[in-house]
């Protein structure tokens, strides 16, 4: 069964068994709602347990949620570190023009007929996405996703298509 990361535990909050998450995710109410089931993987990725969301609200740039059956910090502290993950068939269908992550991470860009090179990251800096671009013998291109930019996007080819506007690319 594949897995999507969702979040991931970077501290409890208080004493009745919350954590803190830091959400990967453009779903969080989804995914971390009431009766919510997530996978729950250590630090070194091997499946630990399945989860239900007993709780969960916003504070700052965390998401606060409480497992169910797991109300006291004791019982959640060893969890600090750890990702949550959500099951393949759990994945919502997007609209025309919306990707997962996993789904763009890894595909080629191009400009033209020229490769570019390969998309290693996704950044959220704020109104868009920005997608890192690994190239070989330059430093990381940071492409924003916006239409003048990302021209196509073609996830069974693994191939994008590209127009890098000036002063997008700093070693031209």
């Amino acid at each position: 069964m594949n897995y999507f990361n969702v979040g991931k535990i970077v501290n409890t909050q208080g004493l009745q068994g919350e954590m803190r998450v830091l959400s990967v995710t453009d779903f969080a109410e989804e995914r971390f709602k009431k009766g919510a089931e997530l996978a729950l993987f250590d630090e070194k990725d091997q499946f630990v347990q399945t989860v239900t969301i007993a709780s969960h609200r916003k504070q700052k740039n965390f998401d606060i949620i409480k497992f169910k059956d797991m109300y006291h910090i004791n019982t959640i502290e060893k969890y600090k570190g750890y990702s949550l993950k959500v099951a393949e068939e759990d994945l919502n269908d997007l609209d025309d023009g919306e990707f997962y992550y996993h789904e763009i991470i890894g595909l080629e860009v191009y400009e033209g007929d020229s490769l570019v090179g390969t998309i290693k990251e996704i950044l959220q800096p704020g109104a868009n996405d920005v997608w890192v671009v690994k190239r070989k013998g330059k430093r990381d291109l940071l492409l924003p996703y916006i239409p003048p930019v990302v021209l196509n996007v073609d996830i069974p080819n693994k191939r994008v298509d590209v127009e890098i506007l000036e002063g997008l690319d700093d070693e031209d």
